[in-house]
């Protein structure tokens, strides 16, 4: 699924036009990413949790050149974390 058939089946389901739809969807994405620069945490009960987290610096290999060693930096990244409907749902396929 992509984000285009994403908003048609939202305009299906909630009686708006694609539009609205796409709008929602895009406000939803923009505040969870504002949200997890500010370093805070969402949960949506039943579906999951976006957590932020850093991912420290270390030392990694150039894979054009093996033998060559680098310093990866540290970055913040997100992090889901799958909340039990949506645990349960996957377990009955």
């Amino acid at each position: 699924m992509n984000k285009k058939i994403l908003i048609e089946r939202i305009a299906a389901e909630v009686p708006s036009t694609k539009k609205d739809a796409e709008k929602m969807l895009e406000t939803m994405i923009e505040t969870i990413i504002n949200e997890l620069k500010a370093g805070n945490t969402i949960t949506i009960t039943g579906f999951g949790a976006f957590i932020p987290r850093t991912r420290y610096a270390r030392n990694g290999v150039n894979p054009q050149n093996p033998s060559e060693k680098i310093q990866i930096p540290e970055v913040r990244v997100a992090k889901f974390k799958a909340g039990k409907t949506l645990k349960d749902a996957m377990k009955g396929l």
